[in-house]
């Protein structure tokens, strides 16, 4: 199983899956890490079109297809891990990490290995109220 972390420094967890630079990326065998791998993240900046937060009326932030493509390229660089943990993302991405067939689990822990933990443990709770 492979677990990715949203981050901006392979230690802690970012705030926002669209503006960290990386992707931590822990592989588990038998319940127990093997590895970790850093992987560079596409990010809002690096769209042509730039990323803004103008809502556009009668549609929900994120949501569109244009939209789920950007998602999807994010997402690439994790096409083979069935987790993404991050401390916040917008709605519109969670959905896209659904349909991309990785869970997203937003956190409120921040740091890597307590993440690690309570998600093996199953204690690490899906803060769904910290979407946006």
């Amino acid at each position: 199983m492979k677990i990715a972390f949203v981050t901006d420094n392979e230690k802690s967890i970012s705030q926002h899956f669209g503006r960290a630079p990386y992707f931590l990326v822990v592989t588990f065998e038998d319940g127990k890490e093997v590895s970790r791998e850093l992987r560079h993240k596409l990010g809002h900046n690096e769209f042509a079109t730039g990323h803004t937060h103008v809502e556009q009326e009668h549609a929900a932030h994120g949501f569109d297809e244009a939209s789920h493509q950007k998602h999807a390229s994010m997402a690439d660089a994790i096409s083979d891990c069935t987790v993404v943990i991050c401390g916040g993302m917008g709605m519109g991405a969670y959905e896209s990490m659904r349909r991309l067939n990785i869970q997203p689990v937003i956190t409120d822990l921040r740091d890597v290995d307590a993440a690690i933990q309570a998600y093996l443990t199953g204690t690490l709770t899906d803060h769904t109220e910290r979407l946006h």
